[in-house]
Formats: C-alpha cells, sequence, structure tokens
C-alpha cells in the first residue's frame, strides 16, 4: 500500500507539471547595467606637473591656479605660443578625462570674449541634450567666479562643463568626456562621481598671486 500512495503521488505531480508546461510564461527581467563600486573621494592639490612633452618630459612647471584634484587620477601639462595651457585629469580606471584650458585675461575685452567662446562650444552638445542645469559659484576670498552646466541626454558627450574666472587676470574652462559612445544611462554612476569631483575642483580652486 505505501508504495502504491508513493506512486500515485508521483504520477499526480508529474501529470500536473506535464498539463502546464504549454502554459508557463517567463516575465523577463528589467534592463540593467554593470554595478561599479567606487572609492571615497579623497584629494590633493595639483599646483605644479610636468609637462607632457617628449622633448621635455622632466620640466616641473607652476600653474598659474591650484586645485584639488582626486588622488586616482594622472595629471599632465600641455601648453603651446598662444598663451594657452591644457591640463588633462585622466582617469584610468573610468576611461574618463576632464579637459582644462586656462587663457589669461590681458585686455579689457577678453573676458567677454571667453565667455563668448566657452557658450559656443556648450551650444554644440544642445542638440543630445534633454535639458541643462545651470549652476552659479562664487568664491569672493578667492575671488573665483564660475558658472557650470550640467547636460541631461543618453547621448551628449560632455555631460559637464564649467568656467571660472577672477574677472581680472585668470580665465579657466573645463569639459568632461567618456572616452566610449555616449550611454549617459548606463554611464550615469560613473559621471555622477566625476561630475562630483568637477564641484570640487571648481570649488578649491584657487589663482596664483
Amino acid at each position: 500500500m505505501k508504495h502504491l500512495i508513493l506512486f500515485l503521488l508521483s504520477f499526480s505531480m508529474l501529470s500536473l507539471f506535464i498539463s502546464c508546461g504549454g502554459d508557463v510564461q517567463y516575465t523577463p527581467k528589467p534592463k540593467g547595467y554593470m554595478r561599479v563600486d567606487f572609492p571615497d573621494h579623497q584629494y590633493y592639490v595639483a599646483d605644479s606637473m610636468h609637462i607632457d612633452s617628449d622633448t621635455a618630459a622632466m620640466d616641473v612647471v607652476d600653474l598659474p591656479f591650484s586645485f584639488e584634484t582626486n588622488s586616482g587620477t594622472l595629471v599632465t601639462l600641455k601648453k603651446n605660443e598662444r598663451r594657452l595651457k591644457w591640463v588633462d585629469i585622466k582617469y584610468p580606471a573610468y576611461n574618463g578625462v576632464i579637459f582644462l584650458t586656462y587663457i589669461p585675461l590681458r585686455h579689457s575685452g577678453d573676458l567677454a570674449g571667453q565667455v563668448d567662446t566657452s557658450t559656443q562650444l556648450l551650444t554644440k552638445h544642445y542638440g543630445f541634450s534633454s535639458g541643462i542645469d545651470e549652476r552659479i559659484f562664487v568664491n569672493e576670498s578667492e575671488h573665483v567666479y564660475a558658472t557650470s552646466y550640467l547636460l541631461k541626454g543618453q547621448n551628449v558627450a560632455s555631460t559637464y562643463q564649467f568656467w571660472a574666472t577672477d574677472s581680472v587676470s585668470h580665465f579657466l574652462r573645463g569639459s568632461l568626456y567618456i572616452d566610449c559612445v555616449p550611454n549617459n544611462d548606463s554611464l550615469a554612476p560613473v559621471l555622477e562621481y566625476l561630475q562630483h569631483d568637477m564641484d570640487h575642483l571648481v570649488e578649491s580652486l584657487k589663482w596664483r598671486k
């Protein structure tokens, strides 16, 4: 009798499984992205660095400004003969880079011209953006007056840009890029991490006297 009961139970479960097999519906999992764990934001002061050049690789140059950058970055300096200095802040772990361009202001009309240039560079991303958040930053004690732009949109190449000045002698422009095909939904955690560092860069910015 015991074996008969076990047989009937097994047969009933098998019959139920077979009868329901054609009606089983699978619900696909929602689209997700790989999780990225980020280290805590730790910073150091950058005010001098080596020139990124084959002929002057060991020359150390003092920057006309200083800022705090993430300890996980590689910072290099490039410059040319047109009063321009470029500083690249690279994030090897995330294929990200912050491009800084420094321009000394020599004449009264230089500031307006540099703000106009920054605006023109920003408008190149408007066609891919779904909105822009503008933020004004003022540090009276260090004479830093800055405007930052957070560009929203999945296919925006540069999601964060800023310009900063003392309104007299210094002008600094910055832009953030990720070295991959833009898909800012999947890159959102990385972008947020790097944008936090850019905010800190602006907030820690000081001009050399």
